[in-house]
């Protein structure tokens, strides 16, 4: 196993340098030591950074990669006099795209991410939507929903409602499927108008036990008997009410919005 570090160096919040970072995921052979500098964004922070480079080169007995947004030229070019292996999302990406689009593109810092615009108001408007629509917490507004995640409970419904409304702006509300249900053998009253806005999870037994047995260990409601019940049942109440759904067994809540987002048609 390779020991590298890596460094996230911006002008501003480091979160678009910290995408790049995915990057490393297709070197899992190499152990990477992450390190992350945001709102360098002047010649004293770039020379610390500089002292932070040599000192880990010296630790690792090789070079440090460096992913970097800075949109000073001069900080750019300063901190390039370093030993490292750089990822630089101006030369590599914007200045490119500025030569085909014949425009010079912005450089301050916090472009990508700045609280200006619609898109923002539009992002903290879905968050808080979601958060108020959180495990059928409640059915007011429900008509504005955009997406409403069904599925047994602990299958992932909250963390992939919550990544649709930050990501994407996406009002994603979610509802646990519940012995009631099951006992009725159909959806809770309040979704039938609702259902071209529907998307289900389901999941592997074997996982949902592990899942709830880690909140309520040796429970009913954790016991793997139980798990395989209620999966069989919801996905039958959701194959009768023309629901998809999808696995989330061994997806992220990144695959799975994408899946949701493919297959409802949201725009981004």
């Amino acid at each position: 196993m390779l020991n590298r570090t890596v460094f996230f160096i911006s002008d501003g919040t480091g979160i678009t340098a910290s995408a790049l970072g995915k990057l490393l995921e297709h070197f899992p052979s190499t152990n990477f030591t992450q390190v992350r500098m945001p709102f360098t964004d002047t010649l004293d922070k770039i020379k610390l950074a500089q002292v932070s480079i040599l000192h880990a080169t010296e630790a690792n007995g090789g070079r440090p990669v460096v992913i970097m947004s800075l949109g000073d030229m001069e900080l750019r070019n300063t901190l390039k006099q370093s030993n490292a292996y750089f990822i630089d999302l101006f030369n590599t990406f914007i200045d490119p795209l500025g030569l085909e689009l014949d425009q010079k593109p912005l450089t301050g810092a916090g472009i990508a991410h700045s609280v200006m615009g619609t898109k923002y108001n539009d992002r903290m408007e879905a968050i808080n939507f979601t958060l108020n629509h959180d495990d059928g917490m409640t059915n007011s507004g429900l008509e504005e929903a955009q997406v409403i995640l069904i599925g047994v409970s602990r299958c992932g419904k909250t963390p992939t409602s919550v990544y649709l409304a930050m990501q994407f702006g996406i009002k994603a509300a979610n509802y646990p499927l519940i012995p009631e249900d099951f006992e009725r053998g159909a959806l809770p009253a309040i979704l039938h108008n609702h259902l071209d806005k529907i998307f289900g999870l389901t999941i592997k037994p074997e996982r949902l036990h592990a899942v709830r047995n880690e909140r309520r260990s040796g429970s009913f409601y954790a016991s793997l008997d139980n798990c395989r019940k209620e999966i069989i049942t919801a996905e039958n109440l959701m194959r009768n009410a023309g629901i998809t759904w999808a696995d989330s067994t061994s997806r992220s809540v990144e695959e799975l919005s994408a899946i949701i987002m493919e297959r409802t048609r949201k725009p981004t």
